[in-house]
Protein backbone atom coordinates (compact mmCIF):
# COMPACT_ATOMS: atom_id res chain seq x y z
CA UNK A 1 0.00 0.00 0.00
CA UNK A 2 2.63 2.33 0.31
CA UNK A 3 6.57 3.29 -1.01
CA UNK A 4 7.99 5.18 2.18
CA UNK A 5 5.50 7.68 4.02
CA UNK A 6 7.67 10.08 6.69
CA UNK A 7 5.98 9.64 10.13
CA UNK A 8 8.26 11.60 11.77
CA UNK A 9 12.43 12.83 12.76
CA UNK A 10 14.15 10.47 14.61
CA UNK A 11 14.23 12.80 17.51
CA UNK A 12 10.44 13.03 18.22
CA UNK A 13 10.66 9.42 19.37
CA UNK A 14 11.07 9.79 23.09
CA UNK A 15 13.69 7.05 24.52
CA UNK A 16 11.64 6.67 27.30
CA UNK A 17 8.32 6.16 26.29
CA UNK A 18 6.50 5.65 22.47
CA UNK A 19 5.23 7.54 19.49
CA UNK A 20 1.70 7.34 18.51
CA UNK A 21 0.35 7.60 15.23
CA UNK A 22 -2.41 6.82 12.82
CA UNK A 23 -2.60 3.99 9.64
CA UNK A 24 -4.62 2.66 8.02
CA UNK A 25 -4.78 -0.65 6.47
CA UNK A 26 -6.55 -2.04 3.47
CA UNK A 27 -10.24 -1.97 4.74
CA UNK A 28 -9.61 1.95 5.19
CA UNK A 29 -9.97 2.05 8.91
CA UNK A 30 -7.97 3.60 11.06
CA UNK A 31 -6.00 2.16 13.42
CA UNK A 32 -3.58 4.02 16.18
CA UNK A 33 0.14 2.73 16.06
CA UNK A 34 3.26 3.45 18.22
CA UNK A 35 7.08 4.04 17.44
CA UNK A 36 9.30 2.90 20.05
CA UNK A 37 13.40 3.20 20.16
CA UNK A 38 15.36 0.21 21.18
CA UNK A 39 18.67 -0.97 21.39
CA UNK A 40 19.99 1.66 18.40
CA UNK A 41 16.94 0.97 16.55
CA UNK A 42 13.28 2.33 16.16
CA UNK A 43 10.60 -0.17 16.03
CA UNK A 44 6.78 -0.02 14.84
CA UNK A 45 3.85 -1.87 16.64
CA UNK A 46 -0.02 -1.42 16.32
CA UNK A 47 -1.49 0.16 19.65
CA UNK A 48 -3.52 -2.54 21.65
CA UNK A 49 -2.48 -4.99 24.09
CA UNK A 50 -2.59 -8.86 22.88
CA UNK A 51 -5.21 -9.70 25.67
CA UNK A 52 -7.77 -7.60 25.07
CA UNK A 53 -6.93 -5.19 21.39
CA UNK A 54 -10.04 -3.08 22.19
CA UNK A 55 -7.24 -1.66 24.80
CA UNK A 56 -4.55 0.61 24.26
CA UNK A 57 -0.79 0.25 25.47
CA UNK A 58 -0.52 4.18 24.44
CA UNK A 59 -3.53 5.67 26.17
CA UNK A 60 -2.38 9.09 24.32
CA UNK A 61 0.32 10.49 26.82
CA UNK A 62 3.15 7.72 25.59
CA UNK A 63 3.19 3.79 27.20
CA UNK A 64 4.61 3.42 30.33
CA UNK A 65 8.30 1.79 29.60
CA UNK A 66 10.45 -0.30 32.34
CA UNK A 67 13.70 -2.05 31.12
CA UNK A 68 13.12 -1.88 27.59
CA UNK A 69 9.80 -3.15 27.62
CA UNK A 70 6.44 -2.12 27.07
CA UNK A 71 4.01 -2.49 29.81
CA UNK A 72 -0.23 -2.65 29.44
CA UNK A 73 -1.30 -0.66 32.53
CA UNK A 74 -4.58 -2.24 32.17
CA UNK A 75 -3.50 -5.91 32.51
CA UNK A 76 0.06 -6.25 33.59
CA UNK A 77 1.72 -7.50 30.36
CA UNK A 78 4.91 -6.88 29.35
CA UNK A 79 5.91 -6.82 25.90
CA UNK A 80 10.22 -6.76 24.89
CA UNK A 81 10.33 -3.55 22.78
CA UNK A 82 12.44 -4.40 20.56
CA UNK A 83 10.04 -7.90 19.38
CA UNK A 84 7.03 -7.43 20.79
CA UNK A 85 7.25 -10.66 22.43
CA UNK A 86 4.76 -10.48 25.83
CA UNK A 87 6.96 -12.45 28.34
CA UNK A 88 4.75 -11.75 31.17
CA UNK A 89 1.08 -11.21 31.90
CA UNK A 90 -2.40 -12.59 30.74
CA UNK A 91 -1.13 -12.99 27.34
CA UNK A 92 2.40 -14.34 27.95
CA UNK A 93 3.87 -15.74 24.46
CA UNK A 94 1.76 -13.36 22.08
CA UNK A 95 3.68 -10.89 20.40
CA UNK A 96 2.27 -7.61 19.40
CA UNK A 97 1.37 -6.71 15.36
CA UNK A 98 4.57 -5.45 13.97
CA UNK A 99 4.54 -2.20 11.20
CA UNK A 100 7.30 -2.23 8.90
CA UNK A 101 9.55 0.99 9.64
CA UNK A 102 12.71 2.53 7.46
CA UNK A 103 15.22 4.96 9.49
CA UNK A 104 16.60 7.02 7.35
CA UNK A 105 18.76 9.42 8.08
CA UNK A 106 17.30 11.76 10.77
CA UNK A 107 13.45 10.76 9.43
CA UNK A 108 11.18 7.76 10.20
CA UNK A 109 8.98 5.77 7.65
CA UNK A 110 6.32 3.47 7.16
CA UNK A 111 7.43 1.02 4.39
CA UNK A 112 4.58 -1.16 5.13
CA UNK A 113 2.80 -2.60 1.86
CA UNK A 114 -0.28 -3.60 4.57
CA UNK A 115 -0.90 0.28 6.08
CA UNK A 116 -0.67 3.82 5.03
CA UNK A 117 0.30 6.67 6.73
CA UNK A 118 -2.79 8.93 8.19
CA UNK A 119 -1.33 11.19 10.59
CA UNK A 120 -0.13 11.56 14.55
CA UNK A 121 -1.91 11.09 17.60
CA UNK A 122 -4.68 8.98 18.23
CA UNK A 123 -7.76 8.19 16.45
CA UNK A 124 -10.34 11.03 17.62
CA UNK A 125 -13.46 10.11 19.39
CA UNK A 126 -16.98 11.57 18.82
CA UNK A 127 -17.13 14.09 21.33
CA UNK A 128 -20.64 12.92 21.57
CA UNK A 129 -19.98 9.40 22.34
CA UNK A 130 -21.00 9.20 26.17
CA UNK A 131 -20.00 5.38 26.31
CA UNK A 132 -17.72 4.43 29.36
CA UNK A 133 -14.31 3.80 28.15
CA UNK A 134 -14.24 2.08 31.75
CA UNK A 135 -12.10 -1.44 31.56
CA UNK A 136 -13.54 -2.44 34.42
CA UNK A 137 -16.21 -5.43 33.92
CA UNK A 138 -19.13 -6.17 35.98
Amino acid sequence: MSDLERICSVDDVPADTTFLFRVAGDDEDEREAILVRTDGDIRGWLNYCMHLTDIKIDKGSGATMRNGELICENHGAYFEADTGYCNYGPCEGAVLDDLDITVDGDHVFLSDDDYSFVGRGGVEKDPADRSSSSNVEF
